[in-house]
């Protein structure tokens, strides 16, 4: 029999939707996100913002260089996106600009659109650039995590169409080249609650997410594959050529060139449910194998539902940039009321996001032995990038490090 005291699917359909949403995001760098500096110019861009601060001396814009945004829900905002890139272990923005280096942050109105769509607005950005620059220094652009695939194929879109961008120099910061993952067993549960509250679930379903993910599903019965959208990206993105070819090609990594793991074992209870309404959903770190376990999903009701895979790698534990993916949802559902009973414990809070291998572009991520490939002692040339840099231990998604950060800086055109 169910417990009386156990809410009601209405009580607890309430209590989620007037919380704040269940969002898979990188984490702030630091609890306060501190106001950024006014811009010395914010463009109104069709379907995005990109705010300009020149370089230290600069009267005008003389030297661009423009950072897209990543992969969230819902418009990007200038305070979150200066902190993570400056207000961390290196202030990579501030040191930008002290080399007479002008900062142009581009944010879109909806991080979760189409990456297609978002890369228009980048292109607006890039000729916006060109026309309001001093002089006639080259552009570097590119982007965190989404926003190096959104300037990839900007500029290889406009390379394609004849459009002159200008750009010397192109840069991607943790970006999944080859795809991104997020645990079946997440996506399984944002899904399983989709009729209490739909806002997890329609991130997990968002046209970036479906484009951006190696494995994807529609709801937490479907079986996990590539989603058509991102099928037809990664066709657009063949017609344009793949890579921009007139820019040199750069980019780093969160995670490390040496194969090792992140310590995450194959099919360890990564999320248990603990209250009332969630006591039986247990979520696993993904195994190898067929029909492996990956979720066991009870909210209210007495059913519990398992959710199995079979023929994906041991992903989870893969060198590369974290999310915590799971920290990240037993958090959301601890902050409920009470009475909810969504009382949970993330026994494991991160999992691979953005794998090493596809960060630099130089192995898939459908296999154990690509996923963990010792990077360092491949060809470098197998990479669709000229240059690139891992980081020397697994750390966060889009992590600003001064390993990372001072390794592009150094690399940036001299005049």
């Amino acid at each position: 029999m169910a417990d009386q005291n156990a809410p009601t699917e209405q009580q607890l359909a309430e209590a989620l939707t007037n919380a704040a949403p269940i969002l898979l995001a990188p984490r702030p760098v630091a609890e306060a996100v501190k106001a950024a500096p006014e811009p010395d110019e914010t463009w109104e861009l069709h379907g995005g913002t990109a705010w300009v601060y020149y370089g230290n001396g600069n009267q005008g814009l003389t030297r661009p260089f423009i950072l897209a945004d990543g992969f969230n829900s819902g418009p990007s905002e200038r305070d979150p996106l200066w902190n993570h890139f400056d207000n961390g272990a290196y202030a990579f923005l501030t040191e930008l600009r002290n080399r007479g280096t002008d900062v142009v942050l581009l944010g879109f109105d909806e991080r979760s659109a189409s990456i297609l769509d978002n890369a228009r607005i980048a292109a607006d950005a890039i000729m916006r650039a060109i026309a309001e620059r001093r002089g006639n220094t080259p552009l570097v652009v590119g982007g965190v995590s989404m926003g190096g695939l959104v300037t990839r194929y900007a500029l290889a879109k406009m390379e394609s169409d004849s459009i002159d961008h200008q750009t010397e120099l192109y840069f991607s910061y943790d970006s999944p080249h080859r795809g991104a993952w997020i645990p079946i067993a997440l996506q399984a549960f944002a899904h399983y609650i989709r009729k209490l509250d739909s806002r997890f679930s329609d991130q997990m379903n968002s046209p970036a997410a479906q484009q951006l993910l190696s494995q994807h599903i529609d709801t937490w019965e479907d079986t996990p594959a590539p989603s058509p959208l991102r099928e037809e990206f990664l066709r657009a993105l063949e017609r344009v050529g793949g890579w921009p070819m007139r820019p040199r090609k750069i980019g780093v990594a969160n995670g490390v060139g040496t194969g090792a793991g992140n310590g995450i074992q194959p099919g360890a209870k990564a999320f248990r449910g603990k209250g009332l309404a969630i006591t039986g959903t247990e979520l696993y770190a993904q195994s190898q194998g067929d029909d492996q376990l990956v979720a066991q999903l009870r909210v209210v009701t007495l059913k519990k539902p398992q959710v199995r895979t079979s023929g994906l790698p041991d992903i989870d534990g893969a060198p590369g940039g974290t999310l915590e993916g799971f920290g990240i949802l037993a958090d959301a559902l601890n902050a409920l009321p009470a009475y909810a009973g969504m009382a949970s414990e993330a026994l494991i809070r991160e999992h691979c996001f953005v794998p090493a291998v596809s960060a630099v572009d130089i192995k898939g991520v459908a296999t154990h032995d690509e996923l963990y490939s010792p990077v360092n002692d491949l060809e470098p040339s197998d990479s669709g990038l000229d240059d690139f840099k891992l980081a020397s231990q697994n750390e966060a998604h889009s992590l600003m490090t001064e390993e990372l950060g001072s390794w592009i800086i150094d690399r940036l055109p001299q005049r």
